[in-house]
């Protein structure tokens, strides 16, 4: 996290500051899961039917994972968060639909049209799985509502933002062994039906039980340790736990 002193409170605190990067922006596709659903965490403008992935500038002064941190923190107030690039969005018409332009205007703040907020801007894009339940959503200055939602019910969104939830998605189902284990969202040690019903939910599809333990097993990633005993009359399942820094290999489960 760097220093909080650089965190703009406000809107026309924002547009005034000149020492950001130019053209260069990041954005945080964060998605979170809950019984047994993925969701994506997403922001609404204020006064506009418009929701976003929690997004912002660089400073000339800060490294770019840096930037995605703090970021992410000053728009959902999460921090610790595993982040990793997954895309870099640069198609010249990503803004088209002027949303700052809106917001502006909504906020009476005028600047002229050769301003840096309305330049191109090439956006540097990062994800995360987390458990959605950390989240503590509030309003600031720039929007009303941080509220979470299913990956195939999303709002009208603002920029190119629900083509970088797809990209995001289709990152996660590609690397989801990495991206599980650095996650937390399982305990210390889990059953096999436990960790298949998180990779169920990321995938959007049913597995096998016998492929997927067959699979998981086989990508040397999990340590078997004692038996789970519960007191009812079904088979106690094993109890696993992740290695530390395994080397991961493909993770198809056909």
């Amino acid at each position: 996290m760097t220093e909080n002193k650089k965190i703009k409170t406000n809107l026309k605190e924002l547009i005034d500051t000149k020492d950001f990067v130019d053209h260069v922006s990041v954005d945080c596709v964060i998605f979170g899961f809950h019984k047994d659903s993925l969701k994506v965490l997403l922001l609404k403008y204020h006064d506009l039917d418009l929701w976003s992935v929690p997004g912002g500038f660089i400073f000339n002064d800060e490294n770019l994972n840096d930037a995605a941190a703090r970021t992410l923190y000053e728009r959902t107030h999460l921090s610790d968060v595993f982040l990793e690039q997954f895309y870099t969005f640069g198609d010249i018409k990503r803004t088209e639909n002027n949303v700052h332009q809106k917001l502006l205007e909504n906020k009476n703040i005028e600047v002229d049209k050769s301003h840096w907020i309305y330049q191109r801007f090439i956006s540097v894009g990062y994800c995360a799985l987390i458990d959605y339940t950390l989240t503590y959503t509030f309003p600031d200055s720039f929007n009303e509502v941080c509220q979470w939602f299913d990956i195939d019910k999303l709002p009208n969104m603002a920029f190119d933002h629900q083509e970088m939830i797809e990209k995001g998605l289709l990152y996660l189902r590609k690397n989801i062994d990495y991206q599980v284990m650095g996650s937390n969202l399982l305990p210390d040690k889990f059953t096999m039906k436990e960790l298949q019903h998180l990779y169920e939910a990321i995938l959007g599809e049913p597995l096998r039980r016998n492929n997927f333990q067959r699979k998981m097993l086989s990508l040397n990633i999990l340590e078997r340790l004692e038996k789970h005993y519960t007191g009812s009359a079904n088979k106690a399942p094993y109890l696993y736990k992740f290695l530390e820094n395994p080397e991961i290999k493909n993770n198809d489960f056909s």
